[in-house]
């Protein structure tokens, strides 16, 4: 075994660990919202007015603080009128981005804030600046948020809902780089400070403006942005999608090898560059941290299972993606001082899910797993974790071996996440937890037999959490084993 020590200022720490990095993200893709959150009233699957219960029962468990709508690529083409009144009335639309499917837009505005209210969330809505207008977008958020007399919020009442909603967070447009329009960073920056312009502030609700940043390492289109626009915006976006390969063969997400285990992590080790880069340029703008970085979409992409269609974007989930989860919010975690938001891509049925389904069952991914387990670090203080490890070395490339954050709760309880990224070596570990005096602690692990190994259908909990009793505590001291390809979370009073 490899030792490795760790040591935790328990006593200290100032940056919040902001709730909403534990956010979500759901498009009009695949089968996340028909046939993964949409049901619709008539189904035989217990609902309430079309949302379907145990997704929303297990979402509520994982306490999802916020969940981004309607898109993703899909945003740019949406008109939002044509989703509300009565469904019956509604015009159909075609999907050109996900696999050209036609759509009744039963699910609109009034569903989505009805989901909203039902798994306890709030709701962030990304705009159409694509192939909208800054006219259209003005007027949904005085749809939504307006409380006087308006044709917009006449119109809310007449499709039956009396009082505004509020609704804090807006992207202006998605992926305006590509998906959303093709434009040039100086372009998007002017379009920008003229959609923000009329989004406009009604009665006691405050729009949190979320600009379209960067893909992967365009730090160029960061500065641009900052530069141009840094004052009229609250948040910038990242985007940044592992692959084990490459767009055009990006790998299977249950038949790897440990060529492709190494690939994956080492790709999710990178986004803590991405991250430290992009926050380094907006720091130049913005050396009060006021603009929250954004990463409103992450996660592992897979080649789609076997005879779906591949617009859909349905991949299994395996023990590897629970890895993905953990080190990514790690990062998120230690970067909390400037990563103000994380949205997952997908919640349901698409891409690094959630929950995936098939007619009326449904289960639960390991990285659901990893959320719930890491749920106590939403709203603490994070704690600096001071690491030295060994490596996890492979064909002649090394990472290391271990990921981890802490953090302490309101209740003065620290909760210290870690990550055995070796598949193959369990991992000795000294956590030395300064300034505390532990009466107790305990723990949950998460890991299974082999490296791909998932859970389908008929076994739906091959990989789950289970107590952790790899550890002894002395004094202020843990002594850990953790297992190897292993995500563990500790809770120490």
């Amino acid at each position: 075994m490899s030792a490795s020590r760790i040591i935790i200022n328990t006593d200290l720490g100032k940056s919040q660990i902001s709730k909403y990095i534990y956010g979500h993200f759901a498009e009009h893709l695949g089968r996340c919202i028909y046939g993964g959150f949409w049901v619709g009233q008539e189904s035989k699957i217990p609902n309430i007015r079309g949302i379907r219960n145990d997704i929303v029962a297990a979402l509520r468990q994982i306490n999802i603080p916020v969940l981004r709508w309607p898109g993703g690529c899909f945003a740019d083409e949406y008109h939002w009128q044509n989703g509300v009144g009565p469904v019956e009335n509604r015009p159909w639309m075609v999907n050109t981005h996900w696999g050209g499917v036609t759509e009744n837009n039963h699910f609109g505005t009034h569903e989505f804030m009805d989901l909203c209210d039902q798994l306890g969330c709030e709701p962030y809505i990304c705009g159409n600046v694509g192939s909208g207008t800054a006219q259209e977008m003005q007027q949904w958020v005085e749809y939504l948020t307006f409380d006087g007399q308006s044709p917009m919020a006449d119109l809310r009442r007449a499709n039956g809902r009396k009082d505004p909603w509020a609704v804090r967070f807006w992207g202006v447009g998605n992926e305006s780089w590509g998906c959303g329009g093709n434009m040039r960073p100086e372009f998007y920056a002017d379009q920008y400070r003229r959609y923000a312009t009329y989004c406009r502030n009604f009665g006691r609700n405050r729009l949190y403006k979320i600009a379209c940043g960067a893909s992967d390492s365009n730090y160029h289109w960061t500065e641009v942005l900052m530069r141009e626009a840094g004052r009229f915006l609250d948040g910038l976006s990242l985007h940044y999608y592992i692959l084990p390969g490459d767009w055009a063969a990006k790998g299977s997400a249950t038949q790897f090898d440990e060529d492709a285990w190494f690939t994956t992590l080492r790709k999710a080790l990178f986004m803590d560059e991405l991250v430290t880069k992009h926050a380094t340029l907006m720091d130049q703008y913005d050396p009060e941290k006021r603009v929250g970085l954004i990463v409103d979409e992450w996660g592992a992409w897979y080649d789609v299972e076997p005879g779906i269609n591949p617009g859909f974007l349905y991949q299994q989930n395996s023990l590897r993606d629970a890895l993905v989860a953990g080190i990514t919010l790690n990062i998120f975690n230690n970067h909390c001082e400037r990563v103000y938001m994380a949205n997952i891509a997908q919640t349901i049925n698409v891409l690094q899910a959630m929950i995936l389904t098939e007619g009326d069952r449904m289960v639960l991914t390991p990285t659901y797993h990893v959320f719930e387990m890491y749920k106590g670090h939403q709203g603490a203080t994070l704690l600096l974790v001071d690491i030295n490890c060994g490596l996890y070395e492979h064909n002649g490339e090394s990472i290391p071996a271990i990921s981890a954050s802490a953090s302490r709760d309101e209740t003065g309880k620290v909760h210290l996440s870690l990550c055995n990224l070796n598949p193959t070596r369990a991992m000795s570990l000294v956590c030395e937890l300064r300034g505390m005096e532990p009466a107790r602690a305990i723990g949950r692990v998460l890991t299974a037999e082999a490296i791909n190994t998932h859970n389908a259908f008929d076994q739906p909990e091959a990989v789950k959490p289970v107590a952790f009793d790899g550890m002894t505590l002395a004094s202020n001291t843990l002594q850990l084993n953790l297992p190897a390809k292993s995500v563990v979370v500790l809770e120490v009073e």
